[in-house]
Parts: structure tokens; sequence; C-alpha cells
């Protein structure tokens, strides 16, 4: 059985050939009291998916999605949008051209759901009847009744706020969604279908996202790529999920992941398509009773199909714990063994799209997926070490190769330098040469015609005839 490990949500998996819609260039920020939030960072993001942000508290993440709307300026460097440096936007249209998320949804308190949602729009200029119908759409975008228009946010639950807050971000369909810990307020039910909402919102709708959280397993499950940062705005990791999960960059990396990032990883392990099994169902709580005296488990479901329970061997008429379902086909790994675990009678139930009844696994061919699974995670890391090996001593093969090709030059130069000391000199001999060398004189002017040279005392007895006594 083979167990093939996929990126189950997300992009292609060579996301550095995408455009980078937001590009952080060496950019740092300290505060007047002396407090640094971020520390050189270089980071890109890419044009489309979800980055996620994620780190301990004091490492800067809220300061840099500020940064990116000019809430805050950074200190030195530059964040650029496609290309453009944002100091250079006003901030007014910047920040029209970007949807903003936060915890509690950060509605108005004294504004109907429709006139928030329309906060941006009527920025924009547009007319009363074209922002309700604007509403209206995103209301039923993010799962809401458009009832709920005309209510004020204290009329409704933290959920339901925060589903309006992501409304009213989409409203003027920006290219950009900044998120601040937006789920952080909800309890793990609604935490669980905001996440889902917001990952099928960026399937559907295609926008970047940007959202920082401080929980790994939020990072982990939203994320396309995850920024793992230090204290102070240090980046320790840029990458993808799985990879973070397989390799992280360094010990504060690993600790950050925790200790059960093998069973974390289970989430980007696809499942293959085995044939589910059957198990005999009843329709009813009156129809179990004597179902299940046998042994052999049985479960019941509702009139349509929907898994209720097991029935109770022990106590005929009466339901065991479903435990949880798992989605058939598509679902991570990690569904089948939550599922495996969670079942009374050890069958994982799989539901389809529709939640009904499909079939079960039992426990133990889970098991063996998963064991099938970490055999190919074995196998990639020998595979990631090996190649790890190739290229150090492809490295260090070229380094030699370099080092040789360096000295060869500074050989060839030494050998110029040298020739060309060697010419200086003989042309030096050459010129001395053609010099007078040792006792030699210079020759008359007289020699030089041929005539015998004459001496001064001969000369001066020349003048002396030619003179009057």
């Amino acid at each position: 059985m083979s167990v093939t490990a996929v990126r189950l949500v997300g992009l292609p998996q060579s996301p550095a050939a995408r455009i980078a819609l937001i590009e952080f260039k060496s950019v740092s920020k300290v505060y007047p009291d002396g407090t640094r939030a971020v520390s050189d960072l270089d980071l890109t993001v890419p044009s489309d998916g979800i980055t996620v942000m994620v780190g301990p508290s004091g490492c800067g993440k809220t300061t840099l999605l500020r940064m990116v709307n000019r809430m805050v300026e950074p200190s030195s460097g530059s964040i650029e949008w496609d290309g453009t440096p944002i100091r250079k936007l006003k901030k007014t249209v910047l920040r029209r051209q970007m949807g903003y998320v936060i915890q509690n949804g950060g509605l108005f308190p004294h504004r109907t759901i429709v006139e928030n949602i329309g906060t941006v729009p009527e920025l924009l200029g547009w007319s009363d009847a074209k922002i309700t119908a604007r509403a209206h759409e995103l209301l039923e975008l993010v799962g809401l009744d458009r009832k709920l228009a005309r209510r004020f946010p204290a009329q409704l639950s933290g959920g339901q706020q925060q589903r309006v807050g992501v409304a009213r971000a989409l409203a003027a369909n920006p290219d950009l969604l900044l998120m601040d810990e937006p789920f952080s307020a909800v309890d793990p039910l609604v935490r669980a279908d905001l996440q889902e909402l917001v990952k099928k919102l960026q399937r559907e709708l295609n926008k970047t996202i940007l959202l920082i959280t401080h929980d790994m397993d939020e990072a982990l499950s939203m994320g396309d790529r995850v920024a793992v940062l230090r204290t102070g705005g240090v980046l320790a990791q840029f990458d993808t999920p799985d990879e973070i999960l397989d390799n992280p960059a360094d010990d504060f990396v690993a600790s950050f992941v925790g200790r059960d990032r093998g069973y974390r990883s289970l989430n980007f392990a696809g499942t293959p398509d085995a044939p589910l099994e059957r198990v005999r169902t009843v329709r009813n709580a009156a129809h179990q009773r004597g179902e299940g005296q046998t042994g052999e488990p049985v479960l019941v479901v509702d009139a349509d199909g929907l898994p209720l329970g097991w029935a109770d061997n022990a106590r005929p008429g009466r339901l065991l714990g479903l435990g949880s379902t798992f989605t058939h086909p598509g679902a991570p790994l990690r569904e089948l063994v939550e599922a495996a675990l969670t079942s009374p009678v050890g069958l994982a139930v799989a539901v389809g799209a529709d939640n009904r009844y499909a079939g079960v696994l039992p426990a133990t061919r889970v098991m063996e997926q998963v064991k099938a699974y970490r055999a190919e995670v074995a196998d990639d890391q020998v595979a990631r070490q090996v190649k790890a090996e190739q290229d150090a001593e492809a490295a260090r093969i070229e380094a030699e190769r370099l080092a040789a090709e360096k000295a060869a030059e500074e050989e060839r130069r030494r050998a110029e330098a040298a020739a060309a000391e060697e010419e200086r000199r003989n042309a030096k001999g050459r010129r001395r040469r053609k010099e007078p060398v040792g006792d030699e004189s210079p020759r008359s002017v007289s020699e030089e015609r041929g005539e015998s040279p004459r001496s001064v005392s001969e000369e001066r007895g020349d003048e002396s005839k030619g003179k009057t006594p």
C-alpha cells in the first residue's frame, strides 16, 4: 500500500517562480525607547495564496503587518508593492486597496452590519444601492443570512462578528488581505470553521492573504508559506509547512513547532483511495434493539444516512459514541488516524462530501497507512541526506576547481610580470650599449672630419702671429 505525501491546499510547488506582491527589503524597526521590533528583515510574500507569520510575543509580527499599510513606518529598509516602494503611495490610496481583519472583527458598534461592510465602499463613493447589494452578496459568501444586515454587532455572536469582519475586508475587492490574529478570540469550534472559510475564500477569490498568529497549529494548517520569527523580528525560517515540519532550520524552529511535529505532518500526507469496508447499519434506535448481539459492530444512521453512533452490545437499544469521522476521498492521513483512535469499536467511519455514511476503515489498515507514510518519510529523509552530501561534494569540487583556476590565473599573472620585468631589463641593456663605456672620451669635431687634433698651445701660437708687436 502506497501513501503519497502531498500538499492538500495551496499553490504550485514552485512558489519562488511567482511574482511577488509584497517585498520586505532589509526592513528594521526600532521604537524611540530603544525596543527593536524588527531586525533587517528580507522577505518576499507571493502574489497569491496565504502567507503566515508566526512567532512568540515580541517577534514583531504585528509591527510588520502594520508597516505594510503604513500604520507604522520602518526605521530603515524598504517595503515594496509590485516593485513600488509603498512610502511613495498615499496612505489613503494604499489602505483602500487592502482589507484589514483584526481580533473580534473590529466592527463599529453604532453602525449596522450592512453599514459596517460598506465602510470602504462608502469612502470610495459607491451608491447606497450598490453598497447594500455588495453587503448582501458578501454575507452569503461568508455564510451568514441576509437578515442580519440590519442588525448591530452586539446582536451577533463572536463568530458571526468575525465573519462580518472578513466580509468588510473584502467589500471593495482588495488585492491583499491583512489578518491580525483574527481567530484568537473565538472558541476552538468557531475557529476551525473560520479557518476553513478563509481558505475557501482564498481559493475562490484568489486573494493574497498575509496572516499573523502565535499558534503554530494555525500557521501550519492555514499557510501555503510560513515565516517563523524570533524575538526582535529576526527571520528564522520561511518555507512550506511540510518542509518546516520535516526539516526545521534550527533548534529554535524545532522547539517552536513542538515535539509532536511528526503527528502534525500527517496533515500534509494524502491518502490513497483505498476501498472502504462496509458494516451493517440500522436506521434508528428502535431498530437497533437486538442488533449487535453477535458481537459484530452495527452502525446506527438517521433517515438521511448520517452516522449517529455504534450499537451498544452490552446495553441493547443504546448508542456508543461515534468518534470523529473522515471525509472520503481526500482526507489527510491525520483525520484517518483521529477517526481510528476515537472510534469505540476500532473502525474509522468515512463520510462523503454530503456527510452521509460511506464506509469504514479498520484501525489496523489506518496504521498500515501510517507505517507506509513513515517509510516514505524515512526514504525521503535518506534521499535528502544523500542529495545534501552530493551537493556538498559538488560544492567542494567546484570550490577546488575555482581555487585551481584562481591559482592558475595568479601563476599566469606572475609569469607575465616576470616576462615584462625581463623585457624591461633587456631594453635597458640595449640602451646602455649605445652609450660610451669605461675611459672612452667623446671624439672632437676635427676627428669626426678626419683632421688631426691640435693642441691648445699651437692654437695660441697662431693667434700671436696675427697680432702687431
